[in-house]
């Protein structure tokens, strides 16, 4: 299964100047939970963001057309050189960027999302809009809230309808 995991703003933004424009520690958490074991797929921006690098415990996939081969993680040209990388994985998990989430909304079977209850300011990235028509919810928390940063967020877990 291909799922794409994103946190968003209400204004679908998940960047600014290549890097989360907020901190919510129980959705890295979760995340870190969801993909340890698996593998994860990013763009060269996404890794070049990471505080440490590779994410321990997964295995990491770049795409990327100029990114030099590093022992760090396995580097591919191009989302359909990626798919064709977890073709015998249970699961990989897409993690951004703005561009490797536009070009992979078509292939995935599932969208995790952390929908942040705020819009803010100054973002350059964002994700796709989540078509009603192409996906429907299949499960979602209760909303959340992060009293060290002040936000409401909710987890919710779309499918794509057959």
């Amino acid at each position: 299964m291909i799922s794409i995991i994103v946190a968003t703003d209400s204004n679908n933004a998940i960047g600014r100047n290549n890097q989360m424009p907020w901190h919510l520690s129980d959705d890295l958490k979760r995340f870190k939970q969801l993909t340890m074991g698996h593998t994860v797929i990013m763009g060269k921006n996404t890794w070049l963001s990471l505080p440490f690098k590779p994410l321990k415990g997964r295995r990491n996939i770049v795409i990327s057309r100029s990114m030099a081969a590093t022992t760090d993680c396995e580097v591919v040209r191009s989302v359909e050189e990626a798919v064709k990388e977890i073709k015998n994985d249970e699961s990989a998990y897409i993690m951004g960027g703005a561009e490797i989430y536009r070009q992979t909304i078509g292939i995935a079977d599932e969208l995790i999302v952390t929908h942040i209850y705020e819009k803010f300011d100054n973002t350059d990235a964002f994700f796709p809009a989540i078509d009603p028509e192409i996906w429907s919810e299949h499960a979602s928390s209760e909303i959340q809230y992060d009293r060290e940063n002040n936000l409401k967020y909710r987890y919710v877990t779309y499918r794509r309808r057959k």
